[in-house]
């Protein structure tokens, strides 16, 4: 690895977390009373510490929630069920966002 490529961050704070997905904190903090895959570290202050599992489990949730119109129950019930599939979804949707975003990159240039 040389010293341009990029070092993925080992953890990420609640504030990192919520601009990522562009919401608020206390959203964040209610999804991880919510559903059991997010179990962020605590350090010694008590802050939480997300890692990249709990970030992408996130986007899970974020996609399935607010992109999808899932309720609560039912978004629990698709990642306990199908979780491969949801993701693999998921997945697809942040590419096609970027391929539509790099497309309308272009049309404004045109």
């Amino acid at each position: 690895m040389s010293m341009n490529d990029e070092i993925e961050k080992r953890y990420y704070t609640i504030g990192e977390v919520a601009a990522i997905l562009d919401v608020n904190t206390s959203l964040v903090r209610f999804w991880e009373k919510e559903f059991d895959i997010l179990k962020p570290k605590r350090n010694k202050k008590g802050n939480r510490l997300f890692t990249l599992k709990d970030l992408n489990n996130i986007k899970l949730i974020y996609h399935l929630v607010k992109e999808r119109g899932f309720t609560l129950e039912g978004a629990q019930t698709k990642l306990r069920e199908n979780r491969e599939d949801t993701a693999k979804n998921a997945e697809v949707v942040d590419k096609l966002k970027m391929i539509r975003q790099a497309l309308m990159e272009i049309k404004r240039e045109l």
